[in-house]
């Protein structure tokens, strides 16, 4: 017989509390984190109402962080980051609330540097499969797709 640890609600506020402090969360991660330590909805929902009033679960500074973090780290582009963020059941405010931190230099400085990176790794002779698998990759990434196809035109002639 399997024996599974059980939490008060103070337990769970006080776990929640560093989980939330060591990286940002959404309320959807903090929720599936409750529900895998088995606590009942009423719990769930008592929990959730003491990290928001306390400000340790804010949806503006998740999509902010999330934003910032994958576009820095991954270089994603604004396609992937919303799909990501409606994927974390963010509100449509929240994401273009984080979509704001992006610099729009930046985002074309980072999107060229790494349309051409990939460009020069990718070894094929058929400038067609060429193209097809640059502008897969970018778009896989996230990055709009006028922005891609003009720039694998640009890039493979």
């Amino acid at each position: 017989m399997e024996t599974h640890k059980t939490y008060t609600v103070e337990e769970a506020k006080s776990a929640l509390e560093y989980y939330c402090a060591y990286q940002e969360r959404c309320h959807k991660e903090v929720q599936e984190k409750l529900k895998s330590m088995r606590m009942i909805p009423e719990a769930i929902d008592a929990v959730i109402v003491h990290l928001l009033n306390h400000n340790f679960l804010n949806e503006e500074r998740f999509a902010k962080a999330y934003v910032r973090g994958k576009f820095k780290f991954k270089n994603w582009g604004r396609n992937r980051l919303t799909m990501e963020l409606k994927r974390r059941q963010i509100s449509k405010f929240n994401i273009q609330t984080g979509l704001k931190e992006l610099d729009e230099l930046d985002y074309y400085g980072v999107f060229d540097a790494l349309a051409i990176r990939k460009c020069e790794l990718i070894k094929e002779s058929n400038k067609y499969k060429k193209r097809k698998k640059l502008a897969d990759y970018l778009l896989y990434r996230g990055w709009e797709s006028p922005m891609v196809y003009e720039k694998v035109n640009e890039l493979i002639k």
